[in-house]
């Protein structure tokens, strides 16, 4: 056999072998426990990036452009002072005190000393001292979570991106009932204050917090297209890992 017949032979197993190892990798990618509905999903992440990149990416970046970083670190701070109301509620479901106490002193203190959240004083404590004021993060599919609900398959929502069944369903509640911006539908913390309740002033507010936390992740995602073979593959991994450890209140753990 000459030279060269051993060099296409060699080259041809060479791609025989590539072309099996990327078969299996996509045959387990789609056969993956936590994700049965990836067809799917993957259709929704296409149509999710789509959207981010000519929509709202583009208005992210216009708003990061024209805001200093002190106002948007103001606004970012406001936005989560007020998500620190669906920490409150989900820690006293879920009779994490410490959690419900720690949240609680969070939103006192930057609702008033901090201007309506617009400045993070609470951090700033944590810092400076040994009183540990930090952001905490429970939501109601936290909450289900912790009372054995078990999260169901993967699904990526339109627009909104990575959840799972129990995740959906959480983020309804606490859309609906919980968080200041959106409960709309019962009004719970605000239906006695009229103009807060209305929806011409929840609409914009909603918009702003959406185009701020998008403005926030324009960095991560783009290193995260530079770093990831399968960008899907890992944020879903990602996402279920994270889940799981929040719902365990632990750094680390793996997906059940």
């Amino acid at each position: 056999m000459t030279n060269s017949i051993r060099f296409k032979a060699a080259t041809f197993l060479v791609l025989v072998l590539f072309l099996t190892g990327c078969a299996s990798i996509k045959t387990n990618n789609q056969n993956s426990p936590h994700d049965p509905l990836e067809p799917m999903n993957r259709a929704v992440f296409n149509f999710n990036e789509m959207v981010y990149d000519n929509v709202f990416d583009p208005v992210a970046r216009g708003y990061k452009k024209v805001t200093p970083d002190p106002i948007e670190m103001m606004v970012g701070n406001f936005f989560s002072n007020l998500n620190d109301v669906v920490v409150v509620t989900n820690s006293v479901l879920q009779l994490n005190y410490e959690s419900a106490l720690v949240s609680s002193t969070r939103l006192l203190i930057n609702t008033t000393f901090g201007i309506f959240g617009l400045i993070d004083i609470a951090s700033d404590i944590s810092a400076a001292s040994d009183i540990n004021l930090n952001k905490r993060d429970e939501d109601f599919g936290q909450t289900m979570g912790r009372y054995g609900i078990a999260s169901g398959p993967y699904i990526v929502l339109p627009f909104l991106g990575p959840s799972s069944v129990r995740d959906t369903f959480g983020i309804a509640v606490d859309g609906f009932f919980i968080d200041p911006v959106t409960q709309g539908v019962t009004g719970v913390f605000m239906k006695d204050v009229a103009y807060l309740n209305s929806v011409a002033l929840r609409l914009p507010v909603a918009a702003a917090r959406t185009v701020n936390a998008r403005a926030q992740f324009l960095d991560e995602d783009k290193t995260l297209e530079e770093a990831a073979l399968d960008k899907y593959e890992f944020i879903r991994d990602a996402y279920l890992q994270r889940r799981t450890s929040l719902v365990n209140n632990s750094d680390t753990a793996e997906v059940k």
